[in-house]
């Protein structure tokens, strides 16, 4: 009796499931899966690129930034202004009419409010959101802030 269930369940599956079309169709699926699956790595992958790319533009950005303040600040030590500053301070020399305030130093009150108002002023990167870094990762947001 078990040996007729059997075959009878064979034969079922086989007539019902293992036909032509259905193949066909399990195949696509699996062909559709691993396009998406591979696609979806590729998105993966680009989207870490354009993550590397805006790092390494803002690295740019820096070093191009901090390039122009060394060379303002090398003009500015060759002008007159600051070698006259730099001999007042290092020989103590005054000019005509000039007298000198000695000021007491700073009360407790004074540091701890110029402590806050260094720590204020720093500046923090705002954060977004994972759907607004892929709204720009697909429509070419990230990109468009960096050729400006």
């Amino acid at each position: 009796m078990k040996k007729i269930n059997i075959r009878r369940k064979y034969y079922q599956i086989r007539h019902k499931y293992l036909t032509l079309n259905n193949i066909v169709v399990a195949i696509g699926l699996m062909i559709a899966a691993g396009w998406v699956w591979g696609s979806l790595g590729v998105l993966q992958r680009n989207y870490a690129l354009q993550k590397e790319l805006d790092d390494k533009s803002r690295q740019l950005i820096v070093a191009q930034l901090d390039t122009a303040s060394a060379q303002l600040e090398q003009r500015y030590y060759q002008t007159d202004e600051y070698k006259e500053l730099a001999v007042r301070e290092r020989l103590g020399l005054v000019t005509p009419g000039e007298s000198v305030l000695i000021l007491p130093p700073n009360s407790e009150s004074a540091k701890n409010a110029d402590i806050a108002a260094t720590k204020t002023s720093s500046i923090e990167p705002v954060p977004t959101s994972n759907l607004l870094q892929w709204i720009n990762f697909l429509f070419g947001g990230n990109s468009s802030h960096i050729s400006q």
